[in-house]
């Protein structure tokens, strides 16, 4: 699809009172979300403007596109080396996004500006999902996070791990997340004194899967 055709699709969907035009992974097509959202700008259109990511981003990536983006709204995955390995084989990954997250908050700060219907509109949203047989790992992302950026950060700490039947026989990854595991976390998370935290309902997992055996799984009802 050509530049001019996505932009009168974003268009119309902002013509419709949608106010937010969100990327989602978007680390591999950068220069078609710059492109989208100048032209966009070119259009007297200035929607707020999301870049939702993995956080395995080269820092001079996010440094490039901050003229750009309104929120920030990364993953922070695991901050060992060897986890990363085991789950992702990418075993840089702690480097690289926290060479990231830095860039954003450089960027953005703790705050995040909202309107008064309390949608977002600026700043940086960390997202941390806590899996079963890791709870240690994500009290080391919280620890890390405290650490190196702020406890003031916003941050949403996930519960809603759904195990697949590609990890069935994985003795952690093969089961849903316990709530003591979870809630283990939450601790750690207010003993370290996060001051603007969102938790999870240990349940969340039944809600928020995309029923993948539907043709449009991610369209509600």
């Amino acid at each position: 699809m050509k530049l001019g055709e996505v932009l009168d699709k974003v268009a119309s969907l902002l013509e419709q009172g949608i106010k937010s035009v969100g990327f989602v992974s978007p680390s591999h097509v950068v220069p078609q979300v710059k492109a989208i959202i100048t032209g966009l700008h070119s259009r007297g259109l200035h929607p707020v403007t999301v870049y939702n990511t993995s956080a395995y981003d080269k820092q001079e990536t996010i440094r490039d596109i901050a003229d750009l983006i309104d929120i920030y709204l990364p993953d922070m995955k695991y901050v060992s080396s060897a986890i990363a390995r085991e789950l992702s084989d990418a075993p840089d990954y702690p480097e690289v996004a926290f060479k990231a997250l830095k860039e954003m908050y450089y960027q953005k700060g703790s705050v995040l500006q909202t309107d008064e219907n309390g949608w977002g509109e600026s700043g940086l949203l960390i997202r941390h999902l806590v899996l079963p047989g890791y709870g240690e790992e994500s009290k080391k992302v919280l620890r890390t996070l405290a650490e190196e950026l702020s406890t003031g950060v916003h941050l949403s700490l996930m519960s809603q791990y759904h195990p697949t039947s590609a990890v069935a026989h994985h003795p952690d990854l093969g089961r849903s997340l316990y709530r003591e595991e979870y809630e283990s976390v939450v601790e750690e998370m207010e003993m370290l004194g996060f001051r603007n935290g969102w938790v999870q309902e240990i349940d969340s997992n039944l809600n928020y899967r995309p029923d993948f055996s539907k043709e449009h799984p991610f369209e509600q009802l």
